[in-house]
């Protein structure tokens, strides 16, 4: 890709809205005056309470758009179980249970909205314990939280200057709706409780130092935020990012893939990464690396451009560790 293809791939990836939508995450802890100092350090894909017998909690939840949940709410519900057990994975962690949140104008509306929590429930193998609905409310939508446990964390705040990155992500499935892809669908229960058992189990064997599930904001997206928590900067390399069959690689940079992490690990462990997936059938490849400063990169043949300097302008706004510089 030449220079000014480059420069206007990033550019398009710095207005698109799935991208620009996580800059409400430094708006909202403003309003809140919270930051990774607090308790739970907010910034991760999970809140972290430590038990005083060791391990860890993890306290995590998700809301939803309600022009998506409009759009296919069977599908809203099941993302409300899986994007949420993804949050507890990326830490290195196992569900133990979900309570939800429904809001519809009558039992009616409600009704695929409720069999897609009850689906995923039972193909992921995690408890629906609790919750709240309202079946008096204007429109249909949903939130779901999530309780986990650790015995080794992956954070956001750990990534350090020569990892690798790598890009994990299933590739068996194709797009819902908008620029979602549900890798899921048709895939057996016991496959997909084992595909996310594959991240506490490099947790706890430290061959993960930092990572982060790969959410609405795609590749480009998460990495930046990875980047920003960990006080450093990422290269991309697009020529190593290797989407789907039929899936150009502009889309797949701002795609939320449903089974998909990015991962930091010293290059010495990073293959051994990407074993793991590989024996799972899950493509992941090293399509990085971490360096020094605050800039994220769209690297390919030999050309780069800038995607965002999170030290110049915060992406999350969550006040983390000063930046790494040489």
């Amino acid at each position: 890709m030449s220079t000014a293809g480059l420069e206007q791939l990033a550019s398009f990836l710095r207005a698109h809205p799935a991208i620009r939508s996580k800059l409400a995450i430094g708006d909202a802890v403003g309003g809140l005056e919270i930051g990774p100092a607090r308790m739970g350090r907010p910034g991760d894909d999970a809140a972290i309470l430590e038990r005083p017998e060791g391990g860890f909690d993890l306290l995590a939840g998700e809301g939803f758009i309600p022009a998506f949940v409009r759009d296919d709410p069977w599908f809203a519900g099941w993302c409300g179980i899986m994007v949420n057990l993804s949050d507890i994975a990326a830490m290195g962690g196992r569900a133990v249970g979900v309570v939800d949140q429904v809001w519809s104008p009558d039992p009616e509306a409600a009704r695929p909205l409720l069999a897609g929590l009850r689906d995923a429930a039972e193909a992921y193998g995690v408890a629906i314990v609790g919750g709240h609905t309202n079946f008096a409310a204007p429109e249909l939508n949903l939130a779901v939280s999530i309780f986990g446990r650790a015995q080794a964390l992956i954070t956001s705040f750990d990534a350090q200057p020569g990892d690798s990155l790598v890009a994990v992500a299933d590739h068996r499935g194709d797009y819902r709706n908008f620029d979602n892809f549900f890798a899921a669908g048709h895939a057996p229960a016991q496959r997909l409780r084992g595909d996310l058992a594959s991240l506490p189990a490099l947790a706890e064997a430290g061959l993960v130092r930092a990572g982060k599930d790969i959410s609405q904001g795609g590749i480009a997206g998460t990495a930046l935020m990875l980047a920003e928590c960990s006080g450093v900067g990422i290269e991309l390399v697009l020529d190593d990012i290797c989407p789907p069959a039929g899936v150009p690689l502009q889309r797949w940079l701002h795609s939320f893939p449903s089974f998909g992490f990015l991962l930091a690990a010293a290059p010495a462990a990073a293959s051994r990464v990407c074993q793991v997936f590989a024996g799972r059938d899950i493509a992941a490849t090293v399509i990085g690396s971490v360096a020094h400063g605050s800039q994220v990169t769209l690297r390919s043949q030999g050309q780069s451009a800038l995607f965002w300097d999170h030290g110049a302008a915060p992406y999350l706004g969550l006040g983390s560790r000063e930046v790494m510089h040489a």
